[in-house]
């Protein structure tokens, strides 16, 4: 089998998760009912994650990139991750429920543009709107945004094995596709009720030196 890699952005790759960050810094209290919706599965991520960026007002894109390209912090070895997958030849795609506008900037000299999945934020009314590209196809119904286990069925095939690397709920349907989780954080605890085969990591060399023990990895 030859490996794959799906990776969440946001808590993930970077060491906060950018929107809660930038609802924290720019959103009005409304925000906070709207992520407890999303964290708790009572509100889907697209209505919830959807409905907190129309509290943002358009004209608050630059100052939000700035803030992000401040306060975001790739985590420790990510450079050196890319670096790996290039060298082992595995494909490796981002999948993510963050915004173009905000991941374009960290990632472009890094990645190319056609190996990040993510949604797409508009400006060009009073409130920022998002569209999602990615939707959920018809094997899954949970209104997703962008969805990772969509993204995972188009994308590998039946002799990959698909390893997914993520830190949230948000990346919860995608690990129970994987054939392998490196988790963090809520998705960790996530893995560890779930039996779902995975293995935990602070950094990205960590990620590298569990990527060398996969024997499908060595193969």
């Amino acid at each position: 089998m030859k490996p794959i890699i799906f990776c969440d952005f946001d808590g993930t790759i970077t060491n906060t998760d950018n929107i809660i960050s930038i609802m924290k810094k720019f959103a009005p209290p409304e925000w906070e009912a709207l992520k407890d919706g999303v964290l708790q599965q009572k509100i889907s991520i697209s209505s919830g994650v959807g409905d907190m960026f129309s509290l943002l007002d358009s004209g608050l894109k630059d100052d939000i990139i700035q803030y992000v390209r401040k306060t975001a912090g790739i985590r420790p070895g990510f450079y050196e991750f890319v670096e790996y997958t290039k060298q082992a030849n595995i494909p490796l795609y981002i999948v993510s429920g963050g915004m173009d506008f905000f991941i374009a900037p960290l990632l472009n000299e890094i990645l190319p543009t056609e190996s990040v999945y993510c949604n797409h934020a508009f400006f060009d009314k009073e409130k920022i709107y998002i569209e999602w590209p990615h939707a959920c196809d018809d094997q899954c119904n949970n209104d997703c945004g962008c969805c990772k286990p969509s993204i995972m069925r188009e994308i590998a095939g039946a002799e990959d094995f698909k390893l997914v690397i993520g830190d949230s709920v948000t990346d919860f349907e995608a690990a129970k596709q994987a054939d392998f989780v490196i988790a963090r954080d809520i998705l960790l605890e996530k893995c560890d009720r779930e039996g779902i085969p995975h293995q935990g990591f602070e950094t990205f060399f960590d990620v590298i030196d569990i990527l060398k023990q996969q024997e499908v990895v060595k193969a």
